[in-house]
């Protein structure tokens, strides 16, 4: 408790609140989370393992996979820890530094993951539209190509940021509503003017989303009329059944970050234990489910793991 009253003091740390107005209920909060965590750990790991081992699973979709499992573990890992500590420990405190190093990773993995969603998109279009040159088109060293793009372009978009924070004046209140350090929870902070950092992260938001969203509709527009073209009701099937899984996983990640999107910077008459829960669950739920929805849609990845489970 003394170093969390010297944190309130130390103009470079901030104090993260955990969950306010549920304070009491953090010890069982904790629970759900940790298990949420160790389960998404479990699932992507597990992901990252199988397609390492097995020669046969090195290929585009699933080094794809491996792209989305890493930046699943990201998500949650540059969280769930520090909210532990919180929830468990009353370690509240946390520097400027580690703040802005926090905020900066987290959004990162956020815009590299829709990257990636979109290069999926992307993988799936040309399995169904031009199969022929599936394989000479879209070869493993592209693909890595293209995430290593994805991840350039979250760097560059992120970037400004924390250097956009690290000049604001913060004073005497650094107390963030938060479990971690989100944008707009630390800029709300500041006693200085916030208009650049709140139109900067705005319209960031807006242009990643929007774009990302607007190729995958695309993708799938195409998609959808080639499908509509083949005759056959059993290559309806299949194809359709080879973009199950990436519909789920692109739904499950885009609304829950939306509305979390939304509740957090038009935050009226909605208590803020309920935007901030939901800022969690869309870190929390969505990795964990990921590795789920691909190994029970993805039949070549569910075999290989269940050999792995058999054999131990």
């Amino acid at each position: 408790m003394a170093a969390f009253n010297l944190t309130s003091s130390d103009p470079s740390a901030f104090i993260l609140m955990g969950i306010p107005g549920l304070e009491f209920a953090h010890i069982w909060i904790a629970i759900p989370f940790s298990a949420c965590y160790i389960i998404s750990l479990l699932g992507n790991f597990t992901v990252l393992f199988v397609v390492w081992k097995e020669q046969s699973l090195h290929k585009p979709m699933y080094l794809l996979l491996c792209m989305l499992a890493l930046t699943d573990i990201g998500m949650s890992t540059s969280v769930v820890p520090k909210a532990l500590f919180i929830f468990w420990l009353n370690w509240k405190g946390i520097t400027l530094d580690g703040c802005l190093i926090q905020l900066f990773f987290l959004h990162m993995v956020i815009v590299m993951h829709s990257g990636i969603l979109v290069t999926m998109a992307f993988d799936r279009y040309v399995a169904i539209c031009d199969p022929l040159r599936y394989a000479t088109f879209l070869t493993n060293v592209r693909i890595a190509l293209l995430g290593l793009v994805s991840l350039v372009r979250a760097v560059l978009i992120i970037l400004p940021l924390p250097l956009l924070l690290g000049r604001l004046p913060f004073c005497a209140n650094h107390m963030i509503p938060h479990t971690y350090c989100e944008h707009i929870a630390v800029a709300k902070v500041s006693c200085g003017d916030t208009t650049v950092n709140r139109m900067y992260g705005l319209l960031t938001a807006l242009a990643v989303s929007g774009l990302d969203l607007t190729l995958i509709a695309l993708s799938y527009g195409l998609i959808l009329r080639a499908i509509l073209r083949i005759s056959s009701k059993k290559a309806h099937q299949k194809a359709l059944n080879t973009c199950t899984a990436h519909i789920c996983v692109m739904l499950m990640s885009y609304t829950s970050c939306l509305f979390s999107f939304l509740t957090q910077r038009f935050d009226q008459g909605i208590p803020s234990h309920v935007h901030i829960t939901l800022a969690n669950i869309y870190l929390l739920v969505p990795p964990m489910l990921n590795p789920i929805i691909y190994g029970v849609k993805t039949k070549e990845l569910r075999v290989k793991v269940g050999k792995y489970i058999c054999r131990r």
